[in-house]
């Protein structure tokens, strides 16, 4: 059992802080990275749409760091697997790019991920939506990776559904109670999810 370094209480990550000390610590401190970009996209020399593009990958890249660190926090083996990861910048040059390859692209999950107990792997693909909804119908047409799970970071949650669910019918909404701490697959611990829910309180709060 791991302990804060700072006043001493429970925490899940060793040798470091609790969710506290934490943020109380970043009081104070000069803006992170994404906290000036966002700054940035608000003054001039961008459109609305440049803007709002940026704006969204900023908020979606910060969804997948979130969830990247939950797994390896747990132990998982890792892998970014989207084509944005394999060849850098290739998202910016594929903007308003409507080709068949470029939808193929595009589709590819973000993670590769491997349970550490049961060996297994699983498509990974992270969403951030400030609604807390996800559907069957916010998937791109023909959608290939039907053995893919899909992970949403909302203001308050971290729920978890899979592409066979959403064809079903199914959805995530803000009530609904497909947390990501109740999928057998991945096994994970609520409490550590929990600290990482307050994580994107902190960080998708005012969105």
């Amino acid at each position: 059992m791991a302990s804060c370094t700072q006043c001493g209480q429970f925490t899940r990550f060793e040798g470091g802080l609790c969710y506290s000390c934490y943020s109380e610590k970043k009081k104070g401190e000069d803006p992170e990275p994404e906290t000036m970009e966002i700054r940035a996209l608000n003054s001039g020399g961008l459109t609305d749409n440049e803007r709002a593009y940026r704006y969204g990958m900023i908020k979606g890249r910060i969804a997948e760091t979130l969830v990247q660190e939950l797994f390896l926090s747990l132990g998982y083996n890792v892998f970014r697997y989207g084509m944005e990861n394999t060849i850098p910048g290739i998202m910016e040059l594929l903007k308003g790019v409507r080709s068949e390859v470029a939808q193929e692209i595009r589709r590819m999950p973000d993670f590769v991920m491997q349970n550490p107990k049961t060996k297994d792997v699983h498509f990974v693909e992270v969403k951030f939506r400030a609604s807390g909804t996800f559907t069957f119908q916010d998937l791109p047409k023909n959608y290939p990776f039907e053995n893919a799970y899909f992970i949403l970071v909302s203001k308050k949650h971290i729920k978890c559904i899979t592409y066979q669910e959403l064809k079903d019918g199914k959805s995530i909404t803000p009530d609904s109670r497909n947390y990501l701490g109740s999928r057998k697959e991945f096994d994970l611990d609520k409490e550590v999810i929990i600290e990482f829910c307050e994580f994107a309180v902190k960080f998708f709060g005012q969105v």
